[in-house]
């Protein structure tokens, strides 16, 4: 009897690798598990409507997600709430049509019984619509809600990844706006490598006469017009880390100089590498290539930092940009699966010979086990005149219980001028 049930486990377990589908089965008493996750239902649909059931739905009943829209601020369709989940490292949302939208506010955690409802395509966003306000069940409010960082390139490629989720995207507004041009309408939001976005804010949002900045970190709802892929802030302080443009010729990726130029950490007067925004250092520090362990961002490179050393590294410019500095951004993670590590952002302002720290140290990098999309840090200032950078590894020793001293992986670092 004990070798019939393993035979049936093992055939409904290949089942669920096989179909990805599934959701966990409560293998204590042989049930699919009654909640099913966002990522999960997302891939039910097939290209036609569809009626949720229990038979339909894999058994499952219910969805838990949280609310990451502010209905009360108009600038999503009338009663729609976007809301989100995570299933193992999955982050996925969904725009849900509801009675009466105010009821929801942002930051609620809900359960949402989706007995009756349908999984439809609407201008190509998929929306879980026919959903009752006494089907969702608000069961606690002001959880905190994080936006995810995104590039928009990376956002562009794998839109479905983040449709209906809260994100955060830094770029420029292009053309600059005159001082005082209100955000309502449409904005083209473009990166340093060019790749657009839309900046979408109806008429009658309630901040939708507000002022916007020329680049900053724009926060909001990933949405879908048809073609047109948006993003829909949910407040006016959606719009962060306001700040001039992006200097011409950034952000450094790091990819017009093939890896073996710096293939080791340390080749003295050859750690000297020059790049298209000019001449950079690159102590303890090499260029890696590696996909699914380096943290390449964008392009082919992406720099790597050497772990468990008793000295600093650094990464830093051997040049000025002219026109002061208003925030600077990067993109960082762990290498692979290495333990996190600590770095700060430091700046001079007379050519090198002296170093100060600006914004705080950072001590979080994540390995690629955790999540394959790097982190964005975001660093403002003030800074007047002709000024560089470098990004300097605390050399804190060999990592043990007390200290993580892993590999650091940095990409696409970017300078806006002063503001």
């Amino acid at each position: 009897m004990k070798k019939l049930k393993l035979v049936i486990w093992t055939a409904l377990a290949m089942s669920t690798l096989l179909t990805g589908c599934k959701e966990d089965i409560n293998e204590s008493i042989g049930e699919l598990n009654p909640e099913i996750s966002l990522y999960t239902l997302r891939s039910l649909y097939k290209n036609t409507d569809l009626q949720l059931n229990e038979s339909s739905a894999l058994g499952a009943k219910y969805v838990k997600a949280l609310v990451v829209s502010r209905a009360e601020n108009k600038n999503l369709p009338e009663n729609t709430i976007a809301v989100q989940n995570i299933w193992r490292n999955q982050r996925r949302g969904i725009l849900v049509e509801v009675t009466d939208a105010s009821s929801f506010k942002f930051g609620d955690s809900v359960q949402i019984n989706i007995d009756g409802t349908k999984l439809v395509k609407k201008s190509g966003l998929m929306v879980l619509s026919s959903v009752k306000n006494q089907q969702v069940n608000v069961f606690a409010s002001n959880k905190n809600v994080a936006p995810l960082a995104v590039s928009v390139a990376n956002l562009k490629a794998k839109f479905d990844e983040f449709e209906s989720t809260y994100i955060d995207v830094t770029a420029d507004v292009e053309p600059e706006p005159a001082t005082g041009t209100a955000l309502k309408g449409d904005k083209i939001l473009m990166d340093g490598d060019k790749n657009e976005i839309t900046l979408h804010t109806e008429d009658n949002a309630t901040f939708a006469g507000q002022s916007i900045a020329p680049s900053a970190s724009f926060r909001g709802i990933a949405f879908r017009e048809g073609d047109k892929l948006q993003i829909r802030m949910q407040d006016y302080s959606d719009m962060a880390y306001a700040s001039g443009k992006l200097y011409a010729g950034w952000p450094e990726t790091f990819d017009a100089v093939d890896a073996s130029v710096k293939g080791s950490y340390d080749m003295g007067e050859k750690n000297d590498v020059s790049f298209p925004t000019g001449q950079w250092k690159l102590y303890q520090a090499i260029l890696g290539t590696t996909a699914g362990r380096d943290r390449i961002v964008s392009g082919k490179n992406a720099i790597r930092m050497q772990q468990n050393l008793s000295v600093d590294g650094h990464v830093q410019m051997n040049f000025d940009v002219p026109n002061g500095a208003s925030k600077v951004t990067l993109w960082y993670g762990s290498y692979y699966t290495d333990r996190s590590c600590t770095f700060k952002l430091e700046y001079s302002t007379d050519q090198g010979t002296t170093w100060k720290q600006t914004g705080e140290s950072i001590a979080d990098a994540h390995p690629t086990s955790q999540s394959m999309n790097s982190k964005q840090a975001v660093f403002l200032m003030n800074i007047q005149g002709a000024v560089r950078f470098r990004i300097t590894k605390l050399g804190l020793g060999t990592s043990n219980n007390v200290i993580n001293n892993g590999r650091l992986g940095l990409d696409d670092i970017a300078i806006y001028k002063s503001y």
